[in-house]
């Protein structure tokens, strides 16, 4: 007896092998893409979870930080004086001495100074540092993008090594306009890595430079900012000596406040380092104080 032939119905068309084939190949494709994903977020988050963690280890203060203090000229600006540059740099020791100070004042003594700053720059001909046009999700993520652009062009030009750094500020100096006042101004990532200072340098303007270049650092270790929306101090967080008698005029600038305040409505910009001080608020805020 011949065999049974198949039905027209159960014949398997040519093209069906090919096709059940194929599915297995694009579903193998499919997990094969998915484990790489996979793994890239874990290493991304892996990589995120262990910058965070060193990031806080930072405030830890079991060893002194390195920062890294980028000058660069402003865009569309005249070069800096080489003796402004110059007055910078040599005020830094003065800047750690002082902060140095304030640490042991507030833990009872310390073995290691809390930074070791060193100045790079000026790198000359730089493009303007980007700005987030606004606080939108993907305003931020434009901004972090471009960000990553501008300070991959920068370090290298200025010799940093951003890995050897526990934090960077940089500074886009240019000429005063006027004689008789300069502006200075900072920026920061709030417990970040990075923070920026804005300033018309000259001679004079060392020590208030190097005042904003502090509030900014301490901003990316956690601290925020002491005074009001009009700028004075906030009372007591924005006073370095709140239990003072008489309370005012107070002796010192708190690194999160602008001024020194003079009374209740009045305030002056510090003139020297000697002035900058480190209140409770601040110090708690950076692991200097529990």
């Amino acid at each position: 007896m011949p065999p049974r032939q198949p039905e027209a119905s159960e014949r398997r068309p040519p093209w069906a092998t090919f096709d059940r084939v194929a599915k297995t190949a694009r579903s193998r494709f499919f997990y094969v893409r998915v484990a790489l994903l996979s793994f890239v977020l874990f290493v991304v988050v892996l990589v995120a979870v262990r910058d965070v963690w060193s990031r806080r280890a930072r405030t830890s203060w079991d060893r002194t930080l390195d920062v890294a203090i980028v000058l660069v000229d402003a865009p569309g600006a005249a070069p800096v004086s080489g003796a402004a540059l110059q007055a910078l740099r040599d005020r830094t020791p003065a800047l750690e001495a002082r902060l140095a100070s304030e640490m042991a004042r507030h833990r009872g003594g310390a073995s290691e100074p809390p930074f070791r700053f060193r100045v790079f720059g000026s790198v000359a001909d730089a493009p303007a540092c980007p700005v987030p046009a606004s606080d939108g999700v993907v305003d931020l993520a434009r901004h972090a993008l471009a960000m990553r652009a501008w300070l991959a062009e920068i370090d290298p030009r200025a010799g940093v090594v951003p890995d050897h750094f526990d934090a960077r500020v940089y500074v886009a100096a240019r000429p005063p306009e006027h004689e008789t006042r300069a502006r200075v101004e900072g920026r920061s990532e709030q417990g970040g890595r990075i923070g920026f200072v804005d300033v018309e340098l000259d001679e004079t303007m060392a020590d208030l430079t190097l005042f904003v270049v502090t509030h900014e650092l301490m901003h990316t270790l956690g601290a925020e900012d002491s005074y009001d929306a009009t700028g004075r101090a906030l009372v007591p967080a924005g006073l370095v000596e709140p239990d003072r008698q008489p309370r005012y005029p107070q002796r010192f600038a708190e690194a999160m406040a602008r001024n020194r305040p003079l009374s209740p409505t009045d305030e002056v910009p510090p003139e020297t380092l000697d002035e900058l001080g480190v209140g409770d608020v601040t110090a708690r805020a950076i692991g200097w104080r529990r």
